[in-house]
């Protein structure tokens, strides 16, 4: 492993840190010897996860579709801990509808948290990584490369946030600023029970097989080799690389007919009204 040392010390926000690829993050880096910030809005989630993980680990209450919690994220860090080195902007939600059911306001709903959250916390919190010359992490997805049906508010999102990740990366990459796009395929994580519905209602249970994906853990580990040789994108499993790849350069109809017999074969599709 290079340099062993590497986490020691480092300040690392984790937003979305109360389950999932957040709360396995925080324990891979507090295992590393890192300074860990728990942000999520589950208080009591994240006050118990950081009280295991000892006084080297703060939680935060935070929505971050909110401007001033994302502030606040930052201005808190920086007292407990004077700097930051990482910030994973993690926090996320899904949406399983077809366009012309969905009310509009879940679509809203998807770009403050997924897009907007990622765009306030990463406004505070670039002053300090400038000056440690460290890390800026978005938790995409392969939805963010490729238009996934019945998921337009969450490829919206993940595409803006991609979009934003890569001018940063063009803007500052004369200052010493890490800036990696991860692409997580599906893991699994409670983000499919919680999903948002055409209403805006959680849908409440996962439609694919959560023992057959990627494990969150896994995911965390995967985040932290990209952290460790700063790598600008990493799309996770041979699946997820495929499907960019094939989308990108080779077979784009092909590509989409298949996401489309995907997730129409998922239990109670949207698409089979159609």
């Amino acid at each position: 492993m290079r340099n062993k040392h590497f986490f020691t010390d480092k300040v690392v926000i984790i937003t979305g840190a109360s389950s999932g690829i957040g709360e396995a993050l925080a324990r891979q880096m507090a295992a590393l010897q890192a300074k860990v910030v728990l942000a999520a809005r589950s208080t009591e989630k994240i006050e118990a996860i950081a009280e295991e993980l000892g006084s080297n680990a703060l939680a935060i209450t935070v929505d971050v579709s909110k401007e001033n919690d994302c502030q606040r994220l930052i201005e808190e860090s920086i007292t407990h801990f004077s700097r930051i080195d990482i910030l994973v902007n993690n926090a996320g939600i899904s949406m399983r509808a077809a366009f012309e059911d969905v009310d509009l306001q879940v679509l809203h709903r998807l770009m403050d948290v997924n897009f907007w959250g990622c765009v306030y916390c990463s406004k505070y919190a670039l002053p300090h990584l400038l000056k440690s010359k460290g890390s800026l992490v978005g938790v995409s997805s392969i939805a963010g490369y490729v238009g996934l049906p019945c998921r337009t508010g969450y490829s919206a999102s993940k595409f803006a946030m991609n979009g934003f990740l890569e001018t940063l990366r063009a803007e500052y990459q004369y200052q010493g600023l890490h800036v990696m796009t991860f692409a997580p395929n599906f893991t699994a994580s409670n983000v499919r029970f919680s999903a948002l519905t055409a209403d805006g209602s959680p849908q409440g249970a996962t439609p694919r097989k959560e023992e057959k994906m990627m494990s969150a853990e896994d995911c965390a580990k995967c985040l932290i080799k990209g952290l460790r040789h700063r790598r600008k994108q990493m799309v996770l499993t041979l699946l997820g690389k495929l499907t960019v790849y094939f989308f990108r350069v080779f077979l784009p109809g092909i590509t989409r007919k298949t996401e489309y017999k995907m997730m129409f074969n998922e239990a109670d599709s949207p698409l089979r009204k159609f």
